[in-house]
């Protein structure tokens, strides 16, 4: 578990929103061109790792796994004459998450640090005490005294911005960091591709772009590889912290990869039964810890494959993730592990 351990942090730790992923893919290029036999990026920016099967060409089952590269972050919208930034976010922010937190600003010369700043305590008024922050309230102060100043350290309009939080190790093997969603489901990736030898069937690893602006990347990519079948690799929320009402689930850290059945009430993924037996049976016959999610929220880079070309059966396999879209997301490693071992054995001798 160590080498899983020391893959996702190298990934955590990397920067890359939606539309700016180049640092990741970069990463997952390097971690798997051991062990495929072709790499090559499309015209969106996904990469594709490719390990073709032993069997005839022509008898071949081509299967694609996606895990999606980017993370959720903020977008330089305008630096007012004081030098402070305003900022857009990309991707799914709760905006009070990101109160008096430390940046990262990728700018043409290089990373500057800022911090977003807000009034202190002292002075709020009790009305602004109740008031729910709003993206408007945020700025960013990286010391500037005015916009030149900012312009001259390489940051203008459009400048990604990601949070500076680096991965930490918690009690139990559980770790806490940030963009766990989906760099955990790139550690997947990566390690299934280190411990398989050629199978059967051509296997597509892909590390898809923009998921969390719109599942863009895994629209393209299944169009072009047009596999028999797939199976995306995501985070999900467990329900074993205080705040969430117990009746929604019952996901837990440690208790192994979530296998959806639904998300999104069926407005995203309905999985074929197929499957989810198909992935259950493999889980139970060599006694790896498996749990089934019916959710009601979000959706994943499954709800564009599956509706690609003619359709495309496909699956999701789940890393259990607390306070996602948050810097202080939190996972176990060991659920990774057994995430990558279902997944090897499940394509060991697949027959869909």
């Amino acid at each position: 578990m160590e080498r899983v351990r020391e893959t996702l942090e190298k990934l955590s730790n990397a920067c890359g929103i939606s539309g700016r992923e180049c640092n990741i893919r970069e990463i997952l290029e390097d971690e798997m061109k051991d062990c495929v036999d072709e790499i090559k990026e499309d015209a969106l920016g996904n990469l594709i790792a490719i390990k073709y099967g032993k069997k005839p060409k022509e008898t071949r089952k081509k299967v694609m796994l996606a895990a999606h590269m980017d993370e959720i972050g903020l977008m330089v919208k305008y630096i007012d004459d004081d030098g402070f930034i305003r900022f857009i976010g990309i991707g799914g922010w709760f905006y009070p998450s990101l109160l008096n937190t430390q940046v990262i600003l990728h700018g043409s010369n290089g990373p500057i640090k800022g911090v977003i700043g807000s009034k202190p305590p002292h002075i709020l008024s009790e009305e602004e005490r109740k008031k729910q922050i709003r993206l408007e309230d945020l700025f960013i102060d990286i010391g500037a005294k005015n916009r030149e100043e900012v312009r001259n350290a390489g940051i203008r309009e459009g400048t990604p911005v990601t949070i500076d939080v680096s991965l930490k190790d918690l009690l139990n093997d559980r770790v806490t960091g940030k963009s766990l969603d989906n760099r955990a489901g790139l550690t997947v990736l990566i390690e299934f591709m280190r411990r398989i030898d050629h199978l059967d069937c051509d296997i597509y690893a892909v590390g898809t772009v923009q998921e969390e602006v719109g599942l863009k990347g895994a629209k393209t990519s299944s169009f072009e590889i047009n596999p028999d079948f797939a199976l995306v690799i995501d985070t999900t929320i467990p329900q074993d912290h205080p705040g969430i009402d117990p009746k929604r689930s019952m996901i837990e850290i440690d208790k192994g990869p979530v296998i959806t059945i639904a998300d999104a009430s069926g407005r995203g993924l309905i999985a074929p039964e197929k499957i989810i037996d198909w992935l259950i049976n493999v889980a139970k016959d060599k006694d790896i810890p498996y749990q089934l999610e019916v959710s009601e929220g979000g959706t994943t880079d499954a709800t564009s494959i599956h509706l690609s070309r003619a359709g495309i059966p496909t699956g999701v396999i789940s890393i259990p993730t607390r306070y996602i879209h948050s810097p202080v997301e939190v996972l176990s490693i060991k659920d990774i592990d057994n995430t990558v071992e279902l997944i090897v054995q499940a394509l060991k001798d697949v027959d869909l």
